[in-house]
């Protein structure tokens, strides 16, 4: 019985946060973006951690011009955000290992939440897809793009965010 009372605040923590991540960008693309920009160009990026004995939560989202941070506990009820402009050059160094003709390519995982684990979620948004995986380092072969984009990330991002 114990676990899915974990696993209920897990839910409510991953709708309340995850979900509208997804989801809440979408007025802002169509308002930055002209339409002649390369249909295949990358406009948003989003990584999360979720997950854990205490539903910890870490989320990044990064579009062409701003890096939005937040993290928490929900079960000690803390919450940080980190917000910081970025350049256009900032920008194209982040996005520059990934290969938009690949992301079909890359396959998730199952989620790990339901042990107490912690799901690693990417977004991708191009003008005219978005890709969701799930804890898609298990893909060896083709999780290394997204990998190096967590590397110039991280050199960004404020060190308790990493």
């Amino acid at each position: 019985m114990m676990p899915a009372i974990k696993n209920i605040p897990l839910k409510i923590l991953f709708s309340m946060f995850l979900l509208p991540a997804f989801f809440s960008c979408d007025q802002k693309k169509e308002k930055t973006l002209p339409s002649h920009k390369d249909p295949n160009g990358i406009t948003f990026i989003s990584l999360s951690n979720v997950g854990g004995d205490e539903g910890d939560y870490t989320i990044i989202k990064v579009t062409r011009d701003s890096i939005h941070a937040e993290k928490g506990i929900t079960a000690r009820q803390t919450h940080q955000e980190w917000d910081s402009a970025i350049s256009v050059q900032t920008w194209n160094h982040l996005i520059s290992s990934i290969n938009t003709k690949d992301l079909d390519e890359i396959e998730s995982s199952p989620s790990k939440q339901s042990v107490d684990g912690i799901d690693e979620t990417f977004q991708i948004r191009t003008p005219k897809k978005s890709h969701i995986y799930v804890n898609s380092y298990a893909d060896t072969l083709h999780y290394k793009q997204l990998k190096q984009f967590k590397e110039q990330l991280s050199i960004i991002l404020p060190t308790e965010y990493q």
